[in-house]
């Protein structure tokens, strides 16, 4: 099918009939609108779905190498124009090796440079965003210049220069990122291409159509080989081997002793090159019995060099046949694969701790689902935990044996153990058993373990990680029906307010919700943490406080950055009596008038070194039913900033207008 491409039309303020010239080299989807003068460079790729109109701005530049995702929207107003790379005006530029992802709106005047990343339904209007720059999702960027390499969070909106100059720098872990992006995309160019070109494609549906596997065993030969078998390899290890085989993967064999295992410091066996089955089987006997009394793991290795369906296949205190059988995955297990070695005596090879033993016991004894998760360090931080393999048992043996397999195929990252409740569809525990440096978790590092059977007297719960007041905090909300949440942020995005919620706390009991924040606290050391606190209601905070702070310290009552709890009952709502011990009698008239009048309220902040070019920055408006909550507000936020200036604004919201701007803080 033709590429979707047209002249532009003939309107009041162009006559210029020009048509998109796209490189040789570069891809677009036939389900892709070009119109007017867009010129596309080489290795380019447009996915389906992108409208690119050079109809009222023109004309567009994309740059080598870039990718244009799905849903793309690049349009330009008459008025308006850029400078390119090459010195000449344009409505639109795009660098080269840019990726402009899912559903981002690139609206010109505006210039993306050189290896640049938009984010999924980010926009970019009336701006330049500089080279290397990383914008994640759902952010706006209007009428300002971004230096750079610079790096924007989800959500934010830079629509002054101010905030675009005070933006943090992007990081290495971020340039990974988008560099990945465009490999990935210019693979996919190349197998659309591919696929359109008969000569290219015909080889791959013949060899597609052979009956012989990559490794040069054909399928006959493996449909026989059932009757092949092993004095020391399990028929579960052959079966996995066939399957491996069968599907035209490599096979690596991998060994490792106990002092080492932790580490994850594994050894290649020899290489396994097989002509048939039997000597895959033989190759893999032999790496067995070179390296009895330790770990040996059997894997497959794709075309791409990635590793599938990995599995230990022996343990120094066992032999290699498992007692599970192996199925071959399906199409919904995503290639992964492992193996479960329990021996049904109850025995754990030391991996598992007693404390997480005995959480397994509460767990199935009360009738609960048990899973599991892992994620990297450097995902840590955002909360992106990936699901190890359902376990679908039902002894602690079995549960064991899949914790272990686990731990063992993710050394070097964080593991933690999930209980669910099925019927109310909520996690009755998390709990991190493994840390990065491949140490399994002791006792120590969760401190209770509760369940929605166990009786608990919430009058006397108490904490050794919470001070008294947020203990007495999350009392007040548990009483006045109030949701209870966690957000944290590390110190770069602390700045710009780029919190992210680890979701709703779901406690039925005060002992349970201290539980709940204290096994929170230990998962993000090193990062503010806040207390949330919401009327299901009204639908609005009536909390939001400070708990941790990044040198790992909880907020203890002087350190509280909040120095009173309001909430939607009646003696909180009293606000002729409202008073401060932070704030001057002067201020707290200040926001009297203001609340009086229904002004909105909102604080701005600025350090020393931009305060000279009165580069403020607003931490947003106030949301306040009452004095006491406004004065809780502003205190909370003075507690934010400290060694800043910090000035209370108050604005008109009929006329519009700032009626009220004076600073309340110094250095």
């Amino acid at each position: 099918m033709a590429v979707r491409s047209t002249a532009a039309p003939p309107t009041p303020w162009s006559r210029n009939l020009a048509e998109p010239k796209v490189h040789e080299t570069a891809f677009v989807h036939s389900f892709s609108n070009l119109i007017g003068d867009v010129r596309i460079g080489a290795n380019v790729i447009v996915a389906p779905g992108t409208t690119i109109r050079a109809d009222e701005g023109t004309p567009f530049y994309l740059g080598e190498n870039t990718n244009i995702q799905d849903g793309v929207v690049i349009h330009g107003l008459e008025q308006g124009r850029v400078i390119g790379d090459d010195q000449n005006k344009y409505s639109v530029w795009i660098g080269k090796n840019a990726c402009i992802t899912h559903m981002a709106l690139i609206h010109g005047p505006a210039y993306v440079g050189d290896n640049s990343f938009i984010g999924f339904r980010s926009t970019v209007f009336n701006a330049r965003v500089g080279a290397g720059c990383i914008v994640m999702m759902h952010a706006l960027i209007q009428d300002v210049e971004i230096p750079p390499g610079k790096y924007i969070p989800s959500g934010a909106i830079i629509t002054s220069q101010q905030q675009a100059d005070r933006l943090p720098d992007v990081q290495d872990q971020d340039k990974e990122f988008a560099h990945h992006v465009v490999g990935i995309n210019q693979a996919l160019r190349a197998g659309y291409l591919c696929a359109a070109d008969s000569k290219c494609i015909a080889p791959i549906r013949d060899e597609n159509a052979k009956s012989y596997t990559g490794n040069g065993i054909t399928v006959l030969e493996l449909e026989r080989s059932s009757e092949v078998s092993s004095n020391s390899l399990g028929a579960e290890t052959i079966d996995q081997l066939r399957y491996l085989l069968g599907q035209g993967y490599k096979i690596g064999t991998e060994h490792v002793d106990q002092r080492r295992f932790r580490t994850g410091s594994w050894t290649s066996c020899q290489p396994i090159e097989p002509r048939s089955i039997g000597e895959a089987i033989a190759a893999l006997e032999s790496c067995v019995n070179d390296h009895s009394g330790e770990y040996v793991r059997l894997f497959g290795i794709d075309k791409d060099r990635r590793r599938v369906l990995e599995a230990i296949i022996q343990r120094p205190d066992d032999d290699a046949k498992p007692a599970t059988s192996f199925k071959a995955p399906t199409s919904h297990s995503n290639g992964s694969y492992s193996s479960s070695n329990g021996n049904g005596n109850g025995s754990s090879s030391g991996k598992v701790s007693g404390e997480t033993l005995e959480q397994i016991r509460h767990l199935l004894a009360g009738g609960y689902k048990i899973g599991m998760e892992h994620v990297d360090e450097r995902r840590f931080r955002t909360g992106s935990w990936t699901s190890c393999k359902p376990i679908e048992a039902t002894s602690t043996n079995q549960v064991i044996s899949a914790l272990e397999e686990c731990i063992a195929s993710h050394q070097g990252e964080y593991v933690r153990l999930i209980g669910i409740d099925t019927k109310a569809k909520r996690r009755v525990l998390e709990t991190i058993i493994q840390r990065p440096n491949g140490q399994v978790a002791s006792s120590g590092s969760q401190k209770s373990f509760t369940t929605s059977a166990a009786p608990s007297s919430t009058g006397t719960a108490t904490s050794n990680r919470l001070s008294s007041e947020v203990v007495d905090q999350l009392r007040h909300l548990l009483a006045g029906g109030s949701k209870i949440s966690l957000e944290h942020v590390d110190e770069r995005r602390f700045r710009t307010g780029s919190w992210t919620s680890t979701g709703q706390i779901q406690a039925s009991s005060e002992r349970e919700a201290i539980a709940a924040v204290e096994r929170q606290l230990g998962e993000y050391p090193g990062e503010y943490v806040r207390l949330i606190g919401i009327d299901p209601k009204a639908k609005r905070r009536v909390l939001e406080t400070i708990i941790q702070r990044p040198n790992g310290q909880v907020a203890s009552s002087g350190s509280q950055s909040q120095k009173s709890f309001t909430s939607s009952t009646p003696s909180a709502t009293a606000t002729a009596t409202a008073t401060s011990t932070r704030l001057s009698t002067e201020v707290v008239g200040q926001l009297r008038q203001l609340l009086a009048s229904g002004s909105k309220i909102s604080i701005e902040h600025v350090d020393q070194r931009r305060f000279r070019t009165g580069s403020w920055t607003s931490t947003g408006q106030i949301q306040a039913s009452s004095e006491r909550e406004a004065l809780a507000a502003v205190e909370r936020q003075l507690g934010e900033y400290p060694g800043e200036y910090v000035r209370l604004i108050g604005v008109d919201p009929k006329a519009k207008r700032r009626v009220l701007e004076t600073i309340i803080q110094r250095p």
